[in-house]
């Protein structure tokens, strides 16, 4: 299991990679990743081409809901941010799962 500082190291770069691609120009939206077997949720803005405020906190139901949002295990975030998990083959098969609004799903797809 990795650490939470490993996880969000991971995610300032993973998000700000995101954050700088052509297809989030001019996002400006609220972004979650809840690290399940930590039982933290880490939340942070993607706007003006890089992330913002991304801050953990324990997870749970009050938690409020970001418009992209991220959720998969601690492990699963070092191997998909190293590279060595894809992002699609990890969807499919439910070790990551994203959900967001149609049109945001759309523009992360190019993104991803």
């Amino acid at each position: 299991m990795a650490t939470l500082e490993q996880c969000m190291t991971a995610l300032e770069g993973f998000v700000g990679r995101l954050a700088a691609s052509d297809g989030a120009r001019g996002l400006d939206r609220s972004v979650s990743c809840r690290l399940t077997d930590l039982g933290q949720l880490v939340r942070g803005r993607l706007a003006g081409g890089s992330v913002h405020d991304l801050t953990a906190v324990p997870d749970g139901p009050s938690a409020p809901k970001a418009d992209i949002r991220l959720t998969m295990s601690s492990d699963d975030l070092l191997a998909l941010t190293s590279g060595q998990l894809s992002f699609t083959p990890a969807w499919a098969s439910g070790r990551v799962k994203l959900e967001a609004g149609l049109r945001d799903m759309l523009r992360l797809r190019s993104m991803l």
